[in-house]
Formats: structure tokens, sequence, C-alpha cells
């Protein structure tokens, strides 16, 4: 990263890496990323949902509030505040809001019940946020020759919750949803009212968007993002225990890249572990 020469401590907290400011600033943003995920989850618990749905509003609008202003931040201090917005960071700042103001704004086209739980889902993405910290990590010159094994273990973990929490949002949403309380009311009710009357209307099934097949009680396991969670974290780490598993065409499409994801990274922890036994046993100084 190019070296910053400002001594504006408030633009430094955005665009110097060796500033504490700007290391403190990152943890908030992470801090709010994972918050955001974890209302994310719980809100899609039906029970908690209704519950707490009060609270879950407030949590939300304050991290809208809060991604807003680093979104600002970022882009007003940038060097070239036009280029930024359409560069990988920026696009990601303007992501992690822009779901939670369509929602506001109440606009016709985005009224229907599939795209209300398209926009809320959508909030995960939040999560990518977290490339930044990785990056902030892979760049620490300091931090890796002090100590390179935790550094590589930031990284890691960074990249395996962001996929962690990506696939268990995705499975939901594409499997999930198809058979949620609203889901089942909402399809009820479509038959119900093409059904004549004084005729017992049918029982009302949901089926795989793509292939057409029918998704029996026994088949629908993602009920929620903690169920998904559950499955995520069996499936990336190969253990498959068999007692979860996608029966949607686009389900097992996010079950393949998270099958793909899970060896990906455990082929980086073996790395990361062999390290470590090399510098504890050996005393080998571990390359930059």
């Amino acid at each position: 990263m190019d070296a910053v020469t400002t001594t504006n401590p408030i633009k430094r907290m955005f665009v110097d890496p060796h500033y504490a400011g700007y290391r403190y600033w990152h943890i908030i943003v992470m801090v709010f990323i994972f918050g955001s995920c974890g209302t994310l989850a719980l809100e899609s618990v039906q029970e908690l949902a209704v519950r707490f749905a009060t609270a879950f509003d407030w949590a939300e609008w304050i991290t809208v509030v809060f991604f807003t202003v680093d979104a600002a931040a970022n882009i007003f201090f940038a060097p070239n505040p036009v280029r930024y917005l359409f560069s990988f960071w920026g696009i990601i700042d303007i992501v992690s809001v822009a779901p939670s103001y369509l929602m506001l704004l109440n606009l016709t086209a985005v009224r229907s019940t599939k795209v209300i739980r398209l926009l809320r889902v959508a909030r995960a993405l939040r999560v990518l946020k977290l490339a930044r910290s990785a990056v902030n990590e892979a760049e620490g010159a300091e931090e890796r020759i002090r100590n390179p094994i935790l550094a590589n273990l930031k990284i890691y973990m960074i990249i395996f919750f962001a996929v962690f929490m990506m696939s268990s949002t995705a499975m939901y949403f594409v499997e999930g949803m198809l058979y949620t309380d609203d889901a089942m009311e909402l399809g009820q009710s479509a038959i119900d009212a093409v059904t004549p009357a004084g005729e017992m209307p049918a029982e009302f099934m949901p089926t795989d968007p793509i292939s057409g097949n029918d998704i029996t009680p026994d088949k629908r396991f993602f009920t929620s993002i903690p169920t998904a969670m559950w499955w995520c974290i069996v499936t990336m780490t190969t253990t498959g225990y068999g007692d979860m598993y996608p029966v949607t065409v686009g389900g097992r499409l996010i079950a393949s890249f998270t099958m793909l994801c899970g060896l990906i990274l455990f082929a980086i922890l073996l790395n990361i572990i062999n390290k470590t036994m090399m510098v504890l046993f050996f005393g080998e100084k571990l390359p930059d």
C-alpha cells in the first residue's frame, strides 16, 4: 500500500494501515460484521423473529448507519472517490447497505414477498467486508515477521467464516425459504383461491423451482440459517453425517461449492499446522 503522508487523524483512520486508529476502526468494523451476521441468522428462526422483531429492527438500522458512515468515509478520503466507488472495495461498501435502504424505500419493485426475502438474505454479503481485513493481515509485514503463524491463522479464520456464513445463508435462501411458514401459507392460500366452492382444497407441496420435484416434509431440513450452519460446518469439515442434505438443484450446487471450499481450506490449515510443527520441533524459520 502506498505511504500515507496526511497528518489528519480522521483520514488516517481510513487510509493508513500503519496507524493505530486504522486498526481500531477495523476491529469495530469486524465486530459489526459478526454482529450483523449473528442477527441475520437469529432472525431467520421464526419464533425469534416474532418475539424480538423490534430488537432486530433496531440492531439492523444501527448497523446500517455504521456501515453507511464507513462507506462514506472510505469514498470521501479515497485519492480518487469515483474510481473507488466502482472498485471492488467500493462495491462491497455499497452492497453492505443497499438491501436495507431498498427495503426502507418500499418501492413497488421490492414489495413482492420473494424480493423482500432476497434483500433480507442479501445482507449476508456484508461478510465480504472481511476480505479487507484479510488483505490487511496479508500486507501487515511487521506482524508477519513477528508472528507469521498467527497472521496466517487470522487470515484462515476470516476466510473460513466468510465461506461458512455465505454458504449457510445461500442454502437457507435457495432451499429453506421454499418451505418457511410464510411460503407455506402463501402457497396454501393460492390453492384455496382456485379451489371450487364445496371441494376440499389440496395440500400445498413446495417444489424445486428447477426440477419441479416435490419437497416432502421429511426432506425439509433447512428451516433456518442456524440449522443450515450445522449442515455447513459438517460439510466444510468433510465429516458428512448425512443427517441433512439438499434435495433441490440449487441446493446441490451450493453444497458442491461448499465441499470444494472445505477441501481447499482444509489443505490450507494443514499447511499452517505443518509450518507450526516445523517451528516448534525443529526451530526452522518460516519464510515470509
